[in-house]
């Protein structure tokens, strides 16, 4: 065995660790670390899950990726494109695409007895994903949209339930702002809420083919498709990818397609999320420079509580590197002591918070109801491995008071 690490493990494991003095200081210097490890674990889970559910609320109203005219703007009066397309085959035996849907949007009004509100009725068809808004089901249930039969059924948001005091199955009557205008009826046949406002407040599920008479559009026209791909990190390839199949293909009637992906469409809300990063990585620099200071003093501690023994090993001919060596693997043990409860102390809070919910956010302001947690092996083993990588580069330094200390005074040293 290793000379360095038989001594540094009879150190660690003598008998008479509890009578030093330094042995509580010690303590604290373990006990920092894994406090600075919980919180960096917290830290990181907290803001990915953040962004993640954010990023899946946001891509759940508009898809990843979306295939538009290009003569389409910002507005939600969109010019058609035909639904027909050659590309789509080629798109949809693409393993990265999850599901392509058909999809076509049109701003109205809906008026009560009492109240009036601006919406965005969205008209989805038989192939529509519903996975999204069925877990944020408040009550009632899905529009059932077949291709035999147009349905007058929609879905609506809590936040427009409550404002227009409508309830399940309430009908009521939505204004078109056009020439003519025009006037259409519609039964809630459920509520959701995502408490996402931005999009709660505007969009209402219906059936497609009543947006198609209101523009006199053939059976055939439609907004755009929406793309969901399997992994949202890849969504740049993805979008890469779809604007190469779907080249620069023109309609008949001379208008381009345009291809758009979920990030340029709201840059300011993914701007804002990408923000988040900056406040993780504060965090973590603070914790890991609170933590490697907690081991210098500890390494310091020990050096200092061990003085007479480094003076009877110098007096032996043991080298100054030898010597380092034993109490840095010393420091490891403390290090890795310290990670295993930070590890711990980290994962059990997360759970908890996962499975319980115990605290709680404000929707309006963080358009969730409790603090979101991802939980990734990955981040947590970068974490750990990080902090002991930057601890034990921290403890090369002060490592080398060693070799100032003079054998003849460390042995005399009391």
């Amino acid at each position: 065995m290793n000379s360095e690490i038989f001594i540094a493990r009879k150190l660690i494991f003598s008998g008479d660790k509890g009578k030093s003095i330094s042995r509580s200081i010690l303590d604290i210097v373990i006990f920092g670390i894994s406090l600075g490890l919980a919180v960096m674990i917290v830290a990181v889970a907290v803001v990915t899950g953040f962004k993640n559910e954010i990023s899946r609320k946001v891509v759940g109203f508009a898809s990843h990726i979306q295939i538009l005219n290009f003569d389409s703007n910002i507005s939600f009066e969109t010019q058609p494109i035909n639904s027909r397309q050659d590309f789509i085959r080629d798109l949809k035996s693409d393993p990265g695409i999850e599901n392509i849907q058909v999809f076509a949007t049109k701003a109205g009004i809906i008026k009560t007895k009492s109240d009036i509100q601006g919406v965005v009725l969205k008209g989805v068809g038989p192939d529509y994903s519903w996975n999204f808004l069925r877990d944020y089901m408040q009550e009632g249930s899905i529009p059932v949209i077949t291709d035999s039969a147009q349905t007058n059924s929609v879905l609506i948001s809590r936040y427009i339930a409550s404002l227009l005091k409508l309830e399940l199955n309430d009908d009521f009557l939505m204004y078109f702002i056009q020439e003519p205008a025009r006037m259409r009826r519609f039964t809630v046949s459920g509520i959701f809420e995502t408490s996402l406002e931005e999009f709660d407040k505007i969009y209402v599920f219906g059936d497609i083919r009543h947006i198609q008479r209101l523009n006199d559009w053939d059976p055939e026209q439609i907004s755009g498709f929406e793309i969901n791909i399997t992994d949202f990190s890849e969504l740049e390839e993805q979008t890469y990818m779809v604007m190469n199949t779907v080249g620069f293909g023109f309609e008949e009637d001379g208008s381009r397609l345009k291809v758009i992906n979920i990030h340029d469409k709201y840059p300011q809300i993914f701007d804002w999320l990408n923000l988040q990063d900056m406040n993780v990585l504060i965090i973590l620099i603070l914790m890991l420079v609170v933590a490697g200071f907690n081991m210098v003093s500890g390494l310091l501690i020990l050096i200092l509580d061990r003085t007479n023994m480094i003076g009877i090993l110098k007096a032996l001919g043991s080298p100054n590197a030898s010597i380092r060596k034993i109490f840095l693997y010393q420091s490891g043990f403390m290090i890795l002591k310290g990670l295993i409860w930070g590890n711990l102390i980290g994962i059990l809070i997360c759970l908890v918070q996962q499975y319980f919910g115990i605290f709680q956010l404000d929707q309006s302001s963080y358009y969730l109801a409790t603090v979101p947690i991802n939980l990734n092996v990955l981040h947590i083993l970068a974490l750990n491995l990080g902090t002991a990588l930057i601890i034990i580069l921290m403890l090369i330094v002060p490592s080398m008071v060693i070799s100032r200390i003079s054998p003849a005074q460390a042995i005399r040293f009391e």
